[in-house]
C-alpha cells in the first residue's frame, strides 16, 4: 500500500491543553495501523507552542525527532531533544514536549496499543 503525501489529512489542534496549535499530518488512520495503534503522524510544533503534559495508559507513544530542538518532559524530568532522538512514554507514564526556540520542531508521533 502506498499513500501519497498530498492525500494525507492535515489538521491543526491544541494538543493535550498545550500552548498554541500543533500542525499534524496523519500518515495513516486506525485501519492502516491494523488494530495495533491509534496515531501515526508527522507533527510540527511551532516556536512557543507545546504538546501538553499527559499520561499514557495501556499504550506507548513514540516521538522521533526529525528537525529542531525541543524540551521533552518525561515523567517530570525535562531533557533537550535533537534530530535523531527517540522519546518513548507508556504504561502509566506521562510526557509533553515544548518548543522554546525560534525554529519549528518536527517529529513523527506513533502510538501503539498494549
Amino acid at each position: 500500500m502506498i499513500t501519497r503525501s498530498e492525500n494525507c489529512p492535515r489538521r491543526d489542534a491544541c494538543v493535550q491543553k498545550g500552548k498554541g496549535l500543533i500542525h499534524m499530518k496523519d500518515l495513516t488512520d486506525k485501519e492502516g495501523l491494523y488494530g495495533h495503534g491509534r496515531l501515526f503522524s508527522h507533527v510540527t510544533v511551532d516556536p512557543g507552542c507545546s504538546i501538553g503534559y499527559h499520561p499514557h495508559e495501556h499504550e506507548t507513544e513514540f516521538y522521533y525527532i526529525i528537525k529542531g530542538e525541543g524540551v521533552f518532559n518525561d515523567d517530570g524530568v525535562e531533557t533537550v531533544v535533537h534530530p535523531g532522538d527517540i522519546c518513548a512514554t507508556g504504561y502509566g507514564q506521562s510526557h509533553g514536549l515544548e518548543n522554546r526556540t525560534d525554529e519549528p520542531v518536527e517529529l513523527i508521533a506513533l502510538i501503539v496499543m498494549e
